[in-house]
């Protein structure tokens, strides 16, 4: 008789413990969301701060932020958690050249975005994955941090209506629009 009332008891004693573990746990969950809203808030800001100081250490946009990634310029990649995105590996069926392409939902349904526009070749879909998925597996392999947020705070909101949602913070100053420039300028050489 002892023997089951002392496990009984041994059993209310942990019950209460994990009950007391649940709880704490509870508590600190909203503890933990304010710490995140903080330091989402914090990076936002910081790169609002970029922005209007224009000191071109900022790159928005899934082009001008892509570009600035390839180049190794991104120190921190940020990116809405929601971002609606999906990355296409393309193939040409003529010229067996690859492109790849990142289109929202609407892009998605224009035939256009899987046709090459100069030839009226199509182009075979080898590989469709969420952008966010790509950054999340090769944000490393630029040297870079990748941090997600919300558009639950102003700030967040703000990032994901007037940038679309992704941008970076960059090491060094770059001018994304004279390379935008300069592509332009080497199509048209080449096309001549």
């Amino acid at each position: 008789m002892l023997l089951v009332s002392t496990t009984r008891s041994k059993a209310l004693e942990m019950g209460a413990v994990e009950n007391g573990f649940n709880q704490a746990i509870e508590l600190s969950a909203e503890i933990l969301a304010n710490v995140k809203f903080i330091q989402e808030k914090k990076l936002i800001g910081k790169y609002f701060e970029e922005i209007s100081q224009d000191t071109g250490k900022y790159a928005f946009g899934v082009d001008d932020t892509l570009k600035a990634l390839e180049m190794g310029a991104v120190e921190v990649l940020i990116v809405w958690e929601n971002l609606d995105i999906n990355r296409y590996v393309l193939k040409n069926s003529v010229t067996g050249e690859k492109v790849v392409k990142n289109l929202n939902k609407e892009q998605e349904t224009e035939q256009k975005n899987f046709h090459d526009a100069v030839t009226p070749a199509e182009l075979e879909v080898l590989e469709k994955m969420s952008l966010l998925e790509w950054l999340a597996n090769e944000y490393k392999r630029f040297g870079c941090s990748l941090e997600f947020v919300t558009n639950k705070s102003q700030e967040g909101s703000q990032f994901c209506r007037g940038f679309g949602g992704i941008g970076g913070i960059l090491r060094y100053q770059l001018d994304l629009r004279s390379l935008d420039e300069l592509s332009d300028e080497e199509i048209n050489e080449d096309s001549e």
